[in-house]
Parts: structure tokens; C-alpha cells; sequence
């Protein structure tokens, strides 16, 4: 039951809070003042889409609030609507929810009845939704929807693998010239650096060695003997120190040379040279080999190692796919079973279901002025789910005049039969749960004595139930336990929806301007009793 429900800068509704009877609601007012948009305002706190256009302008946000008992317990659901965003943040007793968690409680909570559902109900996979809803266990439906699910998820890894298989089929060959010329060069991560980087070392101590070579080619080269002669020269002039003092200096500075010269020759003899040619040529011709493969494959030697583990995984793929593939065929042999099995279940329960509610449906359109020749059946046709499983599809026909062969609703049915159809639906539904109902102006199209059924129908629900009606009619407006008017009012220049409760003098004057005078106003009242 819906016990209150508040409303803020919504549309044209800037702060509006409604408490509801437990039994007959009805909302009425001029035509476009706002009566439908509250009932969207409940479809929107319970998980339908709306535009961030419908707040209110100049603000953050919207917020629609209500307040439900179920079963003994309230629910306190909450939702807002950002204007900047068009984001929405759903709440359930005061913490923050999933619209899943709040679509889920919407069939406990409500029934949507309006014109709308006219259209829905012309189309005939409405119909299997409609049988589907009153079966007597559930669980086959959704037995049949989890093997099914999985069925599909299976055929489409089925169908990915051989997309890959097909694909990587026509590059078998590119991918086995790829990995052989890999495999005969072996590159390794970093390699091609490390080898550049040894290269320089060698290219260094080579131009190291030739130049302590050449030192020491000098140093004792046979025609000039540097060490010999230099010592020669500091003799001579040592003598030449002693004999004249303008000599003693340079004398002492040759001393020095001549120290300087043999501590020179000693390191340069005493220096390890190794001969590192054979490297060299082993690093350039591994250079070479990667430069080589490098060409081949047109690729970078980084790039050249991704392609290695790509190669390895697509060759892998094409062995652990065909593994795969066989795998997959047992399971999908198994679900096939499983399926076939339980479309038969509920092939089975739709038909014993049909039976039923064919019955029901029947009972109820005669009690809203139907003939009580009316006929209503469920026509199966077959389809095909999977090779070889079939399920059965209803699709809903009737037969409103006797001698008339069954047609679906979408070819003979009019506006107001639709309506009682709906009503019929809803009426059943409810039987089966305590919802509160919300009707739309679902009495569109009828009129006369047929609104007389309608009305006492609607009241013969709200007996046990929370309805909520909007209409046009005084004659069901006036069976109403509370009376909502819903109207605008412009005030400074800006447009706002009013509903307010009225009491039972104010309910008279708007079914006095309803019905267009106080006589139609007498003939309404009579529904009542």
C-alpha cells in the first residue's frame, strides 16, 4: 500500500505531498493539468527513465519520495534527479540503492494500468508476458531462462573461437615463416643493446691498445731510442751543470724527464693487452643475425619479442581451440537435453496456465458488460529456440460475438474493449498479490452501461486493496473513498500543478462540473449503491 508520496521541483509540481486511503484513490481535474504526471512521478521512484528537462527551472534537482507498507514493513523509497547530470541516485530506507534492487520490488509494490498498456497489450510478445506472469510455478520460466542463458553464452564462445580459428587458419603459414626465423636466430630481451654496448668496449680498448703500441714504438724505436738518448742527454748536460752554473738547473730538469721517461715506459710495459679481434667479429656477426631478422619481419627487435609470444600463443590457439571446440560440443549436447526438457515444462505449464486464466479472463469481461458469449483463447504457435527444441508462444485471441471465428485483439479489438481487457488483467493479477493498482484512465472509450460494470468492478477491487484511479467520469469518481483534485495556478508569472484532498462538499462541486449538472451528478451517485 502507498501510504504517502512527496514530490519536488518536478515539472511543473514544485512541492507537492499526497496521502493516500487504503482503498478507492481517484484523481481528477481539467485535461493537462497534471493528473497523469503524478503516476509518472511513482513510475519514475520505482526505476523508469526521466529527462533532467523536467526539473524545475533554477534547480539543482528533483526528488519524488514515498512511503509503502508490505507485508507489515515500510519501505521508505527515495530518488533525485541532478538538472546538470541528468544523473539519478536511488535510496531505500534512507541508504543509497541499486535500480535494480527498486525494479525488483516494483511488481510487489504497484500495478501500472493505463492506456499505454493498451498499446502493449496489441502486441503479441505482451501476450507471453501476460501468460507468463500467472503461472503457477515461476520456476520453470526461469529454469528455461538460465539454461537458455547459458546456452547463448556458450554458442557465442563457440562462435568466437572458430572466428578465431578461421582467422588465424589463413595466417598458419605467415605465423610458422615467423616462428622459424625466430627460432633461428633466438633473440633474446635487451640483447641487441648489450651487444652494441660490448662493441664500444672493444672498439675502445683496441684504440687503447694501439695507443700504448705506438708509445712504446717510439719510446724504443731503433733510429731514435728516446729512453737511450735521452739519457745520453742528461749526461751531457749534468757535465756541462758542474763545469757552468747556467746549466745546473736544465740539469736537474733533465733528471726529472729521464724519470718521468722510465716511469712512462714501465707502465706502458706493464699494461695488460689482449687481443679481442675474435670477439669483435663474434659481436658484429650476432649484430648482423639480428639485423637480419630484424629486416625479415620488419619489425623492431622489442617488437620482434612481442611477436614471439604472439606467434607461440596464435599456434597454441590453433591446437588448444580445435581441444576447445570438442569440449564445448559435449556441453552444448548436454544443455541441448536440459533445454529440450524444460521448454517441454513450461510448454506444458503455459497450457495448463491458458486453461485457467482463459477461464478467468472470461468471467471477469462478462462482469464488465462483455456478452456472455465472449470467448478468450491462447493460440500456440512453434519456435524454434534451438535446432531441434521447441517452445511454444501464446498469442491472445478472442471472440467478443457469437459465430465470429477467434481473432487477435490488434484486428477487432476497440479503445474501450482494451480498457477492459486491461481491467480484466488486472483484476486477476491482483488476486494473486496485494499491489496497489494504478489506473490511467484505463475507462477510456466506454461509456453507458458499461462504465456502470467498470465503476463496480474498480470498487469491488479497492475493497480489498489500494486502488488508484484517474478518470474523466463523474460516475466513477463519485465511488471514490478520497478525492484528489488536481489543478494549475499560475502565480507571478510562473505555471505550478496543485492536488489537494477535498472534502465531501468540494467533491460534490467537482463532480457537479465533471458530469455538467446536477442531474448526471444524481445518476452517478447511484453507482454506489
Amino acid at each position: 500500500m502507498l501510504e504517502l508520496l512527496r514530490i519536488k521541483n518536478l515539472a511543473l509540481i514544485q512541492d507537492m505531498e499526497l496521502e493516500f486511503h487504503s482503498g478507492l484513490n481517484v484523481l481528477t481535474g481539467e485535461s493537462g493539468a497534471g493528473k497523469s504526471f503524478i503516476l509518472r512521478a511513482l513510475d519514475f521512484i520505482l526505476g523508469e527513465k526521466m529527462s533532467s528537462s523536467m526539473v524545475r527551472p533554477d534547480k539543482e534537482k528533483a526528488m519524488v519520495e514515498a512511503v509503502f507498507i508490505l507485508d507489515g514493513e515500510e519501505y521508505i523509497l527515495k530518488r533525485e534527479l541532478a538538472s546538470s547530470t541528468g544523473r539519478s541516485r536511488f535510496f531505500l530506507n534512507d541508504s543509497v540503492s541499486s535500480q535494480d534492487k527498486i525494479q525488483a520490488l516494483r511488481d510487489r509494490l504497484l500495478i501500472h494500468t493505463s492506456q499505454h498498456g493498451q498499446q502493449k497489450l496489441l502486441k503479441p510478445a505482451q501476450h507471453i508476458r501476460i501468460l507468463d506472469g500467472f503461472l503457477e510455478d515461476p520456476g520453470v520460466l526461469r529454469k528455461r531462462d538460465h539454461i537458455l542463458t547459458q546456452m547463448h553464452s556458450l554458442l557465442d564462445r563457440k562462435k568466437g573461437i572458430n572466428e578465431t580459428l578461421a582467422r588465424l587458419e589463413e595466417k598458419k603459414d605467415l605465423l610458422e615463416y615467423q616462428k622459424a626465423r625466430i627460432d633461428e636466430v633466438q633473440p633474446k630481451p635487451g640483447e641487441e643493446e648489450e651487444l652494441m654496448g660490448r662493441r664500444e668496449e672493444i672498439r675502445s680498448r683496441a684504440e687503447l691498445t694501439g695507443d700504448i703500441q705506438k708509445a712504446l714504438d717510439l719510446l724504443h724505436a731503433p733510429e731514435i731510442n728516446v729512453l737511450s738518448s735521452v739519457y745520453e742527454l742528461c749526461r751531457a748536460v749534468d757535465r756541462l751543470g758542474k763545469k757552468s752554473r747556467i746549466f745546473l738547473q736544465h740539469a736537474m730538469e733533465m733528471e726529472n724527464v729521464s724519470a718521468a721517461l722510465e716511469d712512462l715506459d714501465r707502465t706502458l710495459q706493464s699494461t695488460s693487452v689482449q687481443d679481442e679481434s675474435l670477439e669483435l667479429e663474434a659481436v658484429e656477426a650476432r649484430l648482423w643475425e639480428l639485423a637480419q631478422l630484424k629486416r625479415k619481419l620488419n619489425r623492431s627487435l622489442e617488437e620482434i619479442m612481442d611477436l614471439e609470444q604472439e606467434v607461440k600463443d596464435h599456434l597454441s590457439f590453433l591446437d588448444q581451440g580445435r581441444l576447445d571446440l570438442k569440449q564445448i560440443a559435449r556441453q552444448e549436447e548436454e544443455l541441448a537435453g536440459e533445454l529440450a526438457t524444460a521448454a517441454k515444462e513450461l510448454n506444458s505449464a503455459r497450457r495448463k496456465c491458458a486453461e485457467v486464466l482463459k477461464a478467468g479472463l472470461e468471467e471477469e469481461l462478462r462482469s464488465l458488460g462483455f456478452s456472455r458469449h465472449v470467448r478468450v483463447e491462447f493460440q500456440f504457435s512453434p519456435d524454434m529456440i534451438y535446432p531441434g527444441v521447441i517452445e511454444e508462444k501464446p498469442r491472445l485471441l478472442w471472440i467478443p460475438n457469437p459465430g465470429q471465428p477467434p481473432q487477435p485483439l490488434d484486428r477487432i479489438a476497440s479503445g474501450g474493449e482494451l480498457s477492459r481487457f486491461l481491467l480484466a488483467l488486472a483484476g486477476l493479477r491482483s488476486e494473486r498479490d496485494l499491489s496497489t493498482l494504478l489506473f490511467d484512465e484505463v475507462d477510456a472509450g466506454i461509456g453507458g452501461t458499461i462504465l456502470t460494470s467498470v465503476g463496480q468492478r474498480i470498487f469491488s477491487l479497492a475493497a480489498n486493496r489500494q486502488v488508484l484511479l484517474i478518470t474523466h467520469w463523474p460516475q466513477l469518481a463519485a465511488l471514490a473513498h478520497r478525492h484528489f483534485l488536481v489543478r494549475k495556478k499560475v502565480s507571478h508569472g510562473r505555471t505550478y500543478t496543485l492536488c489537494t484532498v477535498l472534502s465531501a462538499e468540494e467533491s460534490r462541486v467537482e463532480l457537479t462540473r465533471m458530469a455538467g449538472g446536477e442531474k448526471t451528478l444524481e445518476n452517478a451517485a447511484g453507482l454506489q449503491e
